[in-house]
């Protein structure tokens, strides 16, 4: 039985499953002279590129949408706790 590659492509996306090192791992999300999306260094797909400008953009977007997130969370939480709810059931059936 033939060993089944452990990288390469399918339909153009990368994979990778040999075992990643610390270099390979640290040099995967530093790529200087790159582009933004870079291969992973295992796994399926892309991963962002840390020596390009636009990446840290993204990673800036992503916690300011994530910590509005939390803080709209935790504000709506909060209001509907103190108002009590009423429930009516109507019991009666029209046979």
């Amino acid at each position: 039985m033939a060993d089944k590659p452990s990288s390469g492509e399918i339909l153009g996306v990368p994979y990778n499953f040999e075992r990643p090192s610390l270099g390979r791992m640290l040099s995967s999300y530093w790529q200087p002279g790159e582009g933004m999306l870079v291969e992973k260094p295992f796994g399926v797909g892309y991963t962002l590129n840390l020596a390009n400008w636009r990446s840290w953009v993204v990673v800036l977007v992503a916690g300011a949408l994530l910590w509005h997130q939390e803080q709209s969370a935790g504000g709506a939480a909060d209001e509907t706790r103190d108002e009590p709810v009423e429930v009516i059931v109507d019991d009666e059936s029209d046979d």
